[in-house]
């Protein structure tokens, strides 16, 4: 028996998205509601910013654009 794999990309959405669709890339790519993914956002974000406010600048720079 042969088992299919699905290939799942990390890619920034076209539509969807809020300020830079990172948290909608997140989502999608782990198959999770984006709400729960911008409501940790929004937790990394509360402590000073500097813990959710990198990482999200950096992963909007890195991951590619969907075509």
């Amino acid at each position: 028996m042969t088992k299919l794999t699905t290939k799942r990309k990390l890619v920034l959405p076209r539509e969807g998205k809020k300020i830079a669709g990172v948290c909608m890339a997140f989502a999608n790519y782990f198959n999770i509601d984006v709400t729960l993914v911008r409501i940790i956002w929004v937790f990394l974000l509360l402590p000073g910013g500097l813990p959710g406010i990198i990482p999200y600048l950096i992963c909007w720079a890195v991951i590619p654009s969907e075509k």
